[in-house]
């Protein structure tokens, strides 16, 4: 797969050797972490906090990298790699970072503009003839709208992990399947996240610059930042360097497929480690460069990280999501897929960041950010709480409902600080059930839901979902119209009722 024999050789035989254990150096000197990364002042904070989220939320598998004032002041990993072989997660192990693989796509766009082959405001079209969508609209699409979720295209809703096709001409088969879709808003009119423009951006970064998207990404990209094991092509990663993914039945259990597939490499792909990522870190924070090599202009960053559309409290720049912290500009991205997540933040101003990744679905990446940002600015950290799921899933498994209600309704009237709680756990149980097709269980868990937290609306309406999936269309009604009643504007629930009511 790789471009030149020599390096892919390289990487064959530099994969064979001994990977490094806990946040120790990687064999690959360019990939290292500090010497002594144990002599970072925020090393113990950071240790600490870190273990206790592991421990309260039960993960399986979670990398780590910080980069405070320029510098990498922590590297590290904890856990295994797979639950079922227990493997030491490690340093040089590769894991799926999902969709913080967008920005690299941004930022490939922009070495292509910079290139003089295309234009952020040319139409998509003009550079990929046979993209189209049902609707005529779809040849007003500009790579900038796509690049900032303002292309009105669908999102993706079935990623196919479980058929992964890895050949040469999938790029190219995914955007022309794309005549069967229909855009969801006008092109410039909203921002709608879509997985899909970025995907088709992956075909016209090929078609543009004459390669493969993952070679120019590799080219143009990796191997001047010394990113020499991170890659968008899942196939070619050596069986020691692979990790797996993890759902949660109960408990965290190893998942039986990988999140990869070939046309959806320019949205989700990227697999990387913790001294790799904190290349990318510092080579955003110096806005282009790393080691005296350059892969972007400065004033590129201008363009990339420009506010755009709204996006709740933050906007869209080019992929990047742009807030504010502290009074400090924060620019970031998460992902997630099957058994994966993460997340990557620069403070520009502080010159830092960081970046995480765990291989569990349910890996609590909000709390980890609003951690290493409290470490990086001098707060004062998070409480870290156990997610009151990881009790009562299996008291509700083992004793059923009586006494898992019990339970939680000791917590809720002694106000027990050992347990995060909140109508959205019972919230999410009970769709995980539905998922099974458990929906007699679900009507239970949501029920429940609903007694101790009457003034949910969503409560309601999602107790609704569960009867009416059960057969219960009598109740299924009662509780949309609560919902309803609760909020007018769930449209949701009003076109419930009115199915159910014949309408």
């Amino acid at each position: 797969m790789r471009r030149r024999t020599i390096a892919w050789l390289i990487v064959v035989l530099v994969s064979l050797l001994p990977l490094g254990c806990g946040s120790s150096s990687d064999e690959d000197p360019a990939a290292a972490p500090p010497e002594d990364p144990a002599a970072s002042p925020m090393a113990e904070t950071l240790d600490g906090f870190i273990d206790a989220v592991v421990e309260a939320h039960g993960v399986p598998g979670l990398s780590v990298a910080v980069v405070h004032e320029g510098e990498v002041v922590y590297s590290a990993t904890r856990g295994v790699a797979d639950t079922e072989s227990r493997a030491p997660l490690q340093a040089g192990h590769l894991l799926h970072f999902a969709s913080v693989s967008k920005p690299f796509v941004a930022t490939a766009i922009m070495q292509l503009v910079e290139d003089g082959k295309l234009g952020l405001d040319d139409t998509v079209v003009s550079h990929l003839p046979y993209f189209k969508l049902q609707d005529a609209a779809a040849a007003e699409i500009t790579i900038r709208q796509m690049l900032n979720h303002t292309s009105g295209m669908p999102d993706v809703s079935d990623y196919d992990w479980r058929n992964p096709q890895s050949g040469e001409g999938e790029a190219e088969k995914y955007v022309r399947e794309l005549a069967d879709e229909s855009l969801i808003a006008p092109p410039g009119e909203q921002a709608r996240y879509s997985n899909r423009a970025f995907d088709t951006l992956g075909d016209l970064i090929a078609k543009v610059s004459g390669q493969s998207f993952e070679d120019f990404m590799e080219a143009r990209i990796l191997e001047p930042l010394g990113m020499t094991h991170s890659t968008f092509f899942y196939p070619e990663i050596p069986q020691e360097r692979r990790t797996t993914g993890h759902g949660w039945d109960y408990e965290p259990v190893a998942l039986g497929h990988y999140p990869y597939n070939r046309r959806h490499a320019p949205s989700s792909t990227l697999n990387s480690n913790p001294p790799e990522i904190a290349r990318w870190i510092q080579a955003n924070l110096n806005r282009g460069e790393l080691d005296g090599r350059r892969i972007l202009s400065e004033a590129a960053f201008d363009e990339l990280w420009k506010p755009g559309p709204a996006w709740g409290r933050r906007h869209v720049g080019l992929s990047w999501f742009i807030g504010e912290v502290d009074g400090q500009r924060t620019v970031a991205h998460s992902g997630g897929d099957d058994g994966f997540r993460s997340y990557l933040m620069l403070l520009p101003e502080s010159n830092s960041g960081f970046a995480v990744v765990s291989n569990y679905s349910r890996c609590p990446t909000g709390l980890l950010r609003d951690g290493l940002t409290a470490v990086l600015l001098g707060q004062e950290l998070p409480e870290v709480k156990r997610p009151i799921l990881s009790e009562f899933a299996p008291l509700y498994r083992d004793q059923g409902i009586e006494q898992a209600g019990a339970f939680y309704r000791r917590v809720i009237d002694e106000q027990d600080a050992t347990y995060a709680y909140s109508p959205d756990p019972l919230n999410d149980f009970g769709y995980y059930l539905m998922g099974r097709e458990e929906y007699d269980r679900a009507v239970e868990v949501l029920a429940l839901n609903v007694e101790l937290y009457p003034d949910v609306a969503n409560g309601y309406d999602s107790l609704g979902e569960a009867y009416l999936e059960q057969g219960n269309d009598e109740l299924a009604g009662v509780n949309y119209a609560r919902a309803l009643e609760m909020d007018p504007d769930n449209d949701h629930a009003r076109e419930v009722l009115k199915r159910l009511a014949g309408g």
